[in-house]
């Protein structure tokens, strides 16, 4: 008589139901930690908006605050003006980047002296949990809830 090698049924079921215990205990810290890079990458975009902002305002104070991303941004930078000034990426300037939206809104005055920037999870819970906002004092701010106008009474990042 032969004896056979190899394993069992048994004990394959009991390798795949290792595997996926590993698995449903893994999956979940993956998912925060990609929110948490997500999030991280939103902040440092609203602070490169702001810096671009204030960049921009010093460079075109007849202009004042730049009215949309595509203005900080720029494909031909030789020499850059105020329709096209090179400050940021176009990645960012496309208003999406790292599962977050971006906008400017609330540009106001001759020249403009005010904006908001707001930075929105592409899918909440998923891409990110919280919203992020700034205007014309450059301190980024957050809230648990959707942002459509960006205050003090936001919370500021520490």
């Amino acid at each position: 008589m032969h004896k056979r090698k190899g394993f069992s049924l048994i004990e394959l079921l009991i390798v795949v139901a290792i595997i996926l215990i590993i698995a449903a205990i893994a999956i979940p810290n993956l998912l925060r930690a990609r929110i948490a890079a997500n999030e991280s990458s939103a902040v440092a975009s609203i602070r490169t908006i702001n810096t671009a902002e204030i960049s921009y305002n010093s460079t075109f104070p007849t202009v004042g605050f730049a009215a949309t991303l595509s203005s900080l941004s720029g494909t031909s930078c030789a020499p850059p003006g105020s329709t096209g000034a090179c400050l940021i990426d176009t990645q960012l300037a496309s208003g999406t980047k790292s599962g977050y939206s971006f906008a400017l809104s609330n540009v106001t005055g001759t020249p403009a002296s005010t904006y908001m920037a707001i930075g929105t999870p592409l899918t909440p819970n998923q891409t990110g949990v919280r919203y992020f906002c700034s205007f014309a004092d450059a301190v980024v701010r957050y809230s648990a809830t959707s942002i459509t106008t960006c205050t003090t009474s936001d919370s500021p990042l520490q």
